[in-house]
């Protein structure tokens, strides 16, 4: 799914973060990308998740966007 949409995620630091527990497959559409992450934020937060950026294929579409305890 090279066209798909995906979150990339970093730590404070800036550094890229990988794992088992972050999706890292396509979502159909921004929107559905999205909305995952609107569910998701704090659970990504929670481990260590400071920013995401979106992507469409291999094109950042906006991001690095913090995430915040606050919301």
């Amino acid at each position: 799914m090279d066209e798909g949409w995906r979150w990339s995620y970093e730590d404070a630091r800036g550094s890229a973060l990988t794992g088992v527990e972050l999706v890292t497959t396509g979502f159909p559409t921004q929107s559905d990308a999205e909305s995952w992450l609107g569910e998701q934020w704090r659970t990504l937060f929670a481990a260590g998740v400071a920013a995401v950026t979106l992507h469409h294929g291999p094109d950042p579409v906006y991001g690095p966007m913090l995430l915040t305890a606050g919301g």
